[in-house]
């Protein structure tokens, strides 16, 4: 009998959902906004607040809780100092759902998860910064290149 093993299986084995809940936490935490399937973020969204309702508590054995459910340094200091302070007077739902359309190749219902007060600059973490003087530059090294 099934009672009591309410998760969602996600059509994955048990550690292949694992896996994909902790690489998803930790895009969540670095992006603060990730789109996905909404079956995902309906999973995604209650171990999240979880992590940020362990976040505040600031002891040692929280810590090492964070980082072991993360397996990321970086996520955990993260959580431990900027996202935990930020939701200090907040009791919770700390994340939303918002339906975002259905994915064009199978029609999957897509979702977007992001924090309740989110940093917009998170999402631009990865992307490098274009200057002017390096385009430029580059240009001028493809002319060359391409007159020799």
């Amino acid at each position: 009998m099934r009672h009591g093993m309410a998760n969602k299986k996600l059509n994955r084995t048990s550690e292949h959902r694992k896996a994909l809940l902790k690489n998803m936490l930790n895009s969540l935490i670095k992006y603060e906004q990730i789109k996905t399937t909404l079956t995902k973020a309906k999973f995604l969204k209650p171990q999240a607040d979880k992590i940020i309702t362990l976040g505040k508590k600031e002891t040692l054995q929280t810590t090492k809780m964070l980082v072991s459910k993360l397996q990321d340094v970086k996520s955990a200091n993260k959580v431990k100092k900027t996202l935990s302070k930020r939701y200090e007077k907040r009791n919770g739902g700390y994340t939303r759902i918002i339906k975002a359309g259905f994915r064009y190749g199978d029609n999957a219902p897509m979702a977007i998860i992001e924090f309740v007060d989110r940093d917009v600059e998170a999402k631009r973490i990865d992307k490098p910064k274009k200057d002017k003087a390096a385009t430029e530059n580059k240009k001028a090294e493809e002319k060359t290149t391409a007159t020799a």
